[in-house]
């Protein structure tokens, strides 16, 4: 039984935006698994704080898979957006069209984590340490519209009773 696709509003503009902080994403995850980026670190975090050695041997045997995991649900997310290769060139009243975007019932935990994960590499890359942080330079704002798109999720799956995790 095939169930049917949870459907969320957004804007060409904001999709167009998404578009790029997966492909940001995609890139981070593809280019940096060695590299000892902070980023990277918070997104396989280890159980062994304060065990390096636990630590050194828990990464060594989880983070590839981990990462692949992480990059596979991105490019789930990627696939239900745009093809925005050609960049964007829309007037104001194009970029603020609205459409249902579609995302199949079987990924929206895919998009969860992704979400979820994108989240936790701009809070890093911020130095935010809790959603109750304001910044003052508009620096925040895409943390927290990441988190904005979130929760439009969590409440489209709640409403269609799909339920999470299956």
């Amino acid at each position: 039984m095939t169930r049917a696709p949870i459907t969320t509003s957004i804007t060409l503009i904001e999709e167009f935006h998404l578009a790029q902080l997966v492909d940001d994403f995609l890139e981070l995850i593809a280019d940096s698994r060695d590299s000892g980026d902070p980023a990277i670190d918070r997104l396989t975090p280890s159980p062994y704080p304060d065990d390096p050695d636990s630590a050194g041997e828990f990464a060594h045997s989880t983070r590839d898979d981990l990462l692949e995991r992480r990059l596979i649900d991105a490019r789930r997310v990627r696939g239900a957006l745009g093809d925005f290769s050609g960049g964007f060139d829309a007037l104001e009243h194009e970029a603020l069209t609205t459409r249902e975007l579609e995302v199949d019932a079987d990924d929206v935990d895919s998009w969860l984590r992704t979400l979820t994960a994108i989240r936790l590499v701009i809070a890093t890359r911020l130095g935010i340490t809790s959603d109750e942080e304001d910044g003052l330079d508009g620096r925040h704002d895409v943390y927290d519209w990441v988190g904005y798109r979130l929760e439009l999720l969590i409440q489209a799956a709640d409403e269609a009773g799909t339920g999470l995790n299956g």
